[in-house]
């Protein structure tokens, strides 16, 4: 199992100096199906505490959402981001509401935070566990086991650009893309260092062909970087044919290091082809420490099934396994992990999205009961 620390292996909070650690993690639910799922991410880990008394985590919970913008005209309050700082760790839901445009939640929490706490590395596991039976006709559980380092604060996503002439013919948007050598530079060596560690193949992505100063420039440093490592198999590959590649060649996959906006489509081209979005977890990594990790499932709020007990909280148990590994436990990481595996290889307790018709509570007592068969 991938172990989603940085490559110097720092966690960010406190350690007994025996693998005991003790953090501070803000919960922050969301909207939707995000307080659900969070809820049963929680039960998990106060199900590993109660296995492993060094394990001391505290959990703070704090209602900042869509409701919370309605009330006060923002996501957070002014000093949001000066409390998070605070915590070892930052727990997300899913934020977005249908009454509110799309870019309001991403740009009021997600994103600031992100940007703020420097969260450069985005993790996501693309992995078809035992049991799952995904879309791929003849894929097997090895044939799909990847990792995707998606650079998380530049890219499309800067916030960079212009809306010129706005409301008359003449309008136009211009959207900015940013490609610092500072920022691509330490996003492809943690892929490297990351592909060494695991004893993987790399695979870069850009879109160079067409994109003439962004695409070439990534793929200038990423070739400068693999000459540091020369025992990491690597390729370079254009976005599209990565995308063809993910979908017929999946085993050719270890690691992938790709640009913000590319890294965002492809890792749920993955959770598609690995049993869908219920099981896709992502971790927004500051692997220095400076700042607080946000680790959250991808699979949004999915307000049609609020409030019903049918979301497939696997993803947010995964989110919150990666959590633990990066605070410094990842043999904790492997377990819940494990579990989830064993839930899904067992068949008799899926929600509706991978076949079954079990409840969101059902699945997680299923993990929890789970893990403490595993210890």
């Amino acid at each position: 199992m991938a172990d989603s620390r940085s490559e110097a292996g720092t966690p960010d909070s406190s350690s007994d100096g025996e693998g005991g650690i003790r953090a501070r993690i803000a919960v922050l639910p969301g909207d939707g199906v995000g307080p659900e799922v969070v809820a049963a991410g929680l039960q998990v880990l106060q199900a590993a505490m109660r296995l492993d008394r060094t394990l001391k985590l505290e959990f703070d919970e704090l209602p900042w959402n869509s409701n919370y913008y309605r009330a006060h005209g923002r996501m957070m309050p002014e000093d949001g981001l000066d409390r998070l700082r605070e915590y070892d760790a930052i727990y997300l839901g899913a934020v977005g509401d249908p009454a509110l445009p799309f870019h309001v939640p991403v740009w009021g929490l997600i994103l600031p935070i992100r940007q703020a706490f420097d969260q450069y590395v985005n993790l996501r596991p693309v992995r078809l566990l035992h049991g799952v039976r995904g879309v791929l006709r003849d894929a097997v559980a090895p044939d799909i086991d990847m990792l995707v380092v998606r650079e998380n604060t530049e890219g499309e996503y800067a916030g960079k650009g212009d809306l010129l002439f706005p409301g008359t013919p003449r309008e136009t948007a211009l959207q900015t893309a940013v490609y610092s050598r500072h920022g691509v530079e330490r996003v492809v060596r943690y892929a490297f260092e990351l592909a060494r560690k695991e004893g993987r193949p790399l695979a870069s992505v850009s879109k160079a062909n067409a994109l003439n100063y962004s695409g070439v420039f990534w793929d200038r440093i990423v070739d400068e970087i693999s000459f540091d490592y020369p025992d990491v198999p690597a390729e370079t590959l254009l976005v599209d044919a990565a995308a063809l590649y993910m979908v017929t060649q999946p085993q050719r996959f270890g690691i992938i290091v790709a640009p913000n906006l590319y890294g965002d489509i492809l890792t749920d081209l993955g959770a598609g082809i690995a049993g869908g979005m219920g099981l896709a977890a992502s971790a927004n990594l500051n692997p220095e420490g400076t700042a607080p990790s946000m680790f959250e499932p991808i699979h949004g709020s999915a307000p049609d099934i609020a409030g019903k007990g049918m979301a497939n909280p696997l993803a947010a148990i995964w989110a919150a396994a990666m959590m633990l590994g990066h605070l410094g436990r990842p043999d904790w990481e492997e377990r819940i992990v494990g579990a989830i595996e064993s839930v899904v290889e067992r068949g008799a307790c899926l929600t509706r999205d991978l076949g079954g018709t079990a409840g969101t509570a059902e699945v997680t007592q299923a993990v929890a009961a789970a893990l403490s068969e595993a210890v």
